[in-house]
């Protein structure tokens, strides 16, 4: 199993935070593993999204995946793969679960950035490797510039 996870503090509040989050396609600004969408879906505190993901440091193109996000509101966001039938080739090549926790601290919140990929062993040894390398850098970028996007919006406003 792959886990990569990365923490960064933001000025904001864990509600923007992971209203942005859920917003799939403003949110695929900062995280380049979400590649381009056919479909977002979002009722509440859930958000189903189809589109193409890019994973650091594995050639494109990729199957398209279904995923879902589930808000917790004012602590967390879940993303899975939806069920099947949705999905059908991820589901026969990895497990797959990422998170963003965000908890109150002194001007603001602390996000706790998770992603981990279980894969089967048929495609473990080619792709464990590549992704161990490539997956945890990729995720401090991600909160970096997750982090300098709402700087900059909250500047505008």
């Amino acid at each position: 199993m792959v886990i990569a996870a990365a923490q960064q503090r933001m000025a904001c509040s864990a509600d923007e935070f992971l209203e942005f989050a859920m917003d799939v396609e403003r949110y695929s600004e900062v995280d380049d593993k979400l590649g381009p969408m056919d479909w977002v879906r979002r009722e509440g505190n859930l958000v189903e999204f189809k589109f193409r993901p890019a994973m650091p440091g594995l050639p494109g193109p990729t199957p398209k995946m279904v995923a879902r996000g589930v808000l917790t509101p004012g602590k967390r966001v879940d993303v899975e793969l939806s069920p099947l039938p949705e999905s059908k080739v991820w589901h026969r090549l990895m497990k797959f679960e990422a998170s963003f926790v965000c908890e109150p601290v002194e001007d603001g919140i602390l996000v706790t950035r998770t992603m981990s990929a279980e894969l089967t062993p048929a495609v473990r040894w080619l792709i464990d490797p590549i992704l161990r390398r490539n997956l945890p850098a990729n995720i401090d970028d991600e909160v970096r510039q997750a982090n300098h996007y709402l700087e900059k919006r909250s500047s505008r406003g």
